[in-house]
């Protein structure tokens, strides 16, 4: 039986129902958080095994990103099929909406639940994919991310966020923006602004919303500024 706390999906797994081992996508610049939602364009033979098998079970697929050579900060953890090592921390997601295409692709929706450390890289799954074992008792509260309690300086984050629009050229639902609320608003621009592999890494790994909003700031003033470690723009 499933938990309902904290405004959570009835669906989504309680703590102890979450897998020992998950299959991973490692995807370059792409972050998932708990709360969000990540839309995916699946076509690689080897990821719609994965999304088919996944949906015949509980659902689960671990976002992670690798670690290029001499890549970004993070040690990585190498693979043991000599595969490219991946960043130590992910974000588990939950398939929620799921549709085919006429040309073989698959499109999914990922809700984020909870972010895991990676552990023992297990065999390649006979359809290429891979799976790792998973520990998450450090990030145990991300499955209460709705009673989360942050503290955001609004009017900065406005300040640093429009100046980023303005120096990018970008425009958006600056309404949508102000309404949203200050959890939902960090998690959604972490995901979707374009800051560079190390920089989503990073936001990833905060200890929680209020630590995401600092840096998430933080990175904001700096591309503002020119400096590096701002939003470098990488691409999926």
């Amino acid at each position: 039986m499933t938990r309902q706390r904290g405004g959570r999906n009835r669906f989504d797994p309680a703590f102890e129902q979450l897998p020992e081992a998950i299959p991973i996508f490692p995807l370059t610049g792409a972050l998932l958080l708990p709360g969000g939602r990540l839309p995916l364009n699946v076509f690689e033979p080897r990821y719609l095994a994965m999304v088919l098998d996944t949906l015949a079970g509980h659902r689960l697929i671990g976002m992670v990103q690798p670690v290029k050579p001499g890549g970004f900060a993070g040690d990585g953890l190498p693979s043991g099929e000599g595969l490219p090592s991946v960043q130590p921390i992910g974000c588990v997601g939950r398939i929620v909406q799921f549709a085919e295409t006429e040309d073989g692709r698959l499109l999914i929706t990922l809700a984020g639940l909870i972010r895991f450390e990676v552990g023992q890289e297990l065999a390649l799954h006979h359809s290429g994919y891979r799976r790792v074992m998973t520990h998450f008792e450090r990030f145990r509260g991300d499955l209460d991310h709705a009673e989360e309690v942050v503290e955001l300086d609004r009017n900065r984050m406005m300040a640093a966020l429009q100046a980023y629009f303005r120096g990018h050229k970008l425009s958006t639902d600056w309404k949508a923006v102000q309404d949203a609320g200050d959890r939902n608003l960090i998690t959604s621009l972490s995901m979707v602004l374009p800051f560079g592999p190390a920089e989503k890494q990073a936001l990833l790994e905060a200890a929680d919303s209020t630590a995401r909003a600092r840096l998430l700031i933080a990175l904001l003033e700096m591309d503002s500024r020119g400096e590096e470690g701002g939003g470098s723009t990488s691409r999926h």
